[in-house]
């Protein structure tokens, strides 16, 4: 027996190095365009809150129509997310992924010549389309590279995308409105067609540098897409769910889209109205991009510290619940007080809870779920999220113009997170493995 160790240790070595160095090529490859992607998504659902510093009036929208308009965008999303994701499962994501990127580029820059409510109304729809299927597609397409414990760093890697889309789209927004008359644009113009088109370099891009499985990769050795092999077919996925439909009637499938669906809605209730709550403390455009940008900064310092002790093991539905409560308990004390700077304390506590809640999440499911049910069931519980950011939107535009206020809007917001925060604790009892 002793006679074999010296042999073994070389070989394990030799395995262990060959799957750092897959693990190191594949880093570097896919998450530099999967994060820029993540973060011109969200710039490009978000944006829209800004444009209507000055859009609303101009296209003659009321705060209820734009809430609507804004919100028509998940709408579009959540009724083609599961079919969008199925059809990414048999093309191949590399082809499928670079297609959404193009489409919801070339939407978004259309937002720009949006001429009253119907066409605003159209383009916000048509964009939901295109976007559909991309979060959970460049989830089920990390599946195919990374194990578990790897898998959630680059999940909190894609999470910190959230954040940083407004800490960089904010000011940019801000700025991009200076460019008022420009080739006879007006400045919410230019701000849709500047953000909007990157996207579409980086699709194209996607479709000449990515791989759709390991096999394929052009950037690793032979023995480095076997080691890796080898190291994603050794992983435990306890109970597994292989079959689509089995899988969007787990319980516990059913419960994390209620919980999507909660602090999809907080989140979205915020990022879409904060530049015109921030408005009505008498900031000027410019000055509501970087203001409006101060919760996120906060928020990415937080998420990458938060996501680095979580990939380190255990404590993921404590953590879930933990954001959820943060999210819940801001929102009610932003109401609290009429001070700028204590409703902008009140509001980054929200939001880091809020858009931390997103990324703990995306944690969970995938320690169950498998095969055509990660690629279905995951695309199930993002539509039934992204729904919450329709209503978010549409809630508080409605709750606006009904009572003069953004209070009773952010009170209803809070009511909702306060309920994920219940749905969390019940994980508990339906997901037994950390």
């Amino acid at each position: 027996m002793s006679a074999t160790l010296p042999v073994e240790r070389p070989v394990d070595a030799a395995i262990l190095a060959l799957q750092t160095s897959a693990l190191r090529k594949n880093t570097w490859r896919l998450m530099p365009l999967l994060v820029f992607a993540l973060v011109f998504n969200y710039v490009d659902r978000t944006s829209v809150g800004f444009a209507a510093l000055t859009m609303n009036q101009d296209l003659g929208l009321t705060a209820t129509q734009f809430g609507w308009g804004a919100g028509l965008l998940f709408v579009g999303y959540c009724g083609f997310e599961v079919p969008s994701s199925l059809i990414q499962y048999r093309v191949g994501a590399r082809r499928w992924l670079g297609r959404i990127m193009i489409t919801w580029g070339l939407a978004a820059a259309a937002t720009a010549f949006a001429v009253g409510p119907n066409s605003f109304y159209i383009i916000r729809f048509i964009l939901g389309v295109a976007e559909a299927g991309f979060f959970p597609g460049a989830m089920f397409f990390l599946s195919c590279w990374f194990p578990a414990e790897h898998r959630t760093r680059m999940l909190g890697w894609l999470g910190v995308s959230v954040p940083i889309s407004s800490v960089i789209g904010a000011p940019m927004s801000g700025m991009l409105f200076q460019m008022q008359g420009v080739a006879g644009l007006t400045g919410w113009q230019w701000m849709f067609i500047v953000e909007g088109l990157p996207v579409c370099i980086v699709g194209i891009a996607t479709l000449f540098l990515l791989a759709d499985q390991p096999q394929d990769a052009s950037w690793l050795t032979q023995p480095e897409k076997d080691a890796l092999a080898d190291m994603l077919r050794e992983e435990i996925r306890p109970r597994e769910r292989n079959k689509f439909w089995a899988a969007i009637k787990d319980i516990r499938v059913l419960t994390l889209s209620g919980i999507n669906f909660s602090f999809t809605l907080g989140a979205y209730g915020i990022s879409i109205w904060l530049p015109q709550i921030l408005k009505g403390h008498g900031l000027s455009n410019l000055t509501i991009g970087f203001v409006a940008a101060i919760p996120y900064v906060v928020t990415t310092v937080v998420m990458i510290a938060w996501m680095a002790a979580l990939s380190r093991g255990g404590g993921k539905i404590w953590s879930l619940v933990a954001a959820c409560t943060l999210g819940a308990a801001g929102l009610g004390l932003s109401v609290l007080t009429g001070s700028l700077v204590l409703s902008m304390v009140a509001m980054t506590i929200a939001v880091v809870g809020a858009v931390c809640a997103r990324t703990i999440f995306w944690t969970i499911p995938t320690r169950f779920l498998t095969g055509p049910a990660a690629a279905g069931g995951l695309a199930f519980m993002n539509s039934i999220g992204a729904f919450g950011g329709f209503v978010g939107p549409f809630m508080v535009g409605w709750l606006k113009d009904t009572t003069g206020s953004f209070t009773a809007g952010l009170l209803g917001l809070t009511v909702v997170l306060t309920l994920s925060v219940v749905m969390s604790l019940s994980l508990f009892a339906m997901v037994k493995t950390e």
